[in-house]
């Protein structure tokens, strides 16, 4: 007679571990997460006269400017390097975060 539900050939006990072994992984994918948004990521131009600081949740936390990049005259070139160094932070964070999800999926692609 054929046992009634379940899985056949010892699933059960499978399934049991993949389910634990899936919230484990939750669980480190979340302390993860909450250190990396804890963490800052800053971005310079100008030769570092303009500093742009991100936290791992890509939120502008801060902006240093050199007074000498400070130039009535030539606001392109200040807005210009405000742009690149918050890009470059952004893609500190954003390399950062893709580090994160590629060692918690082993290299895996969803």
């Amino acid at each position: 007679m054929a046992k009634r539900g379940g899985f056949p050939g010892g699933m059960p006990g499978n399934y049991s571990n993949l389910m634990k072994q899936a919230q484990r992984m939750q669980r480190q994918m979340e302390e993860s997460q909450k250190e990396l948004e804890t963490k800052e990521f800053v971005g310079t131009a100008g030769g570092g006269a303009v500093e742009a600081k991100v936290n791992g949740n890509k939120e502008i936390i801060g902006i240093k400017l050199d007074p000498e990049i400070v130039d009535p005259e030539d606001i392109e070139t200040l807005q210009d390097s405000i742009v690149a160094a918050l890009n470059e932070a952004m893609k500190q964070a954003e390399d950062a975060s893709a580090a994160l999800m590629g060692k918690m999926t082993g290299g895996l692609s969803f």
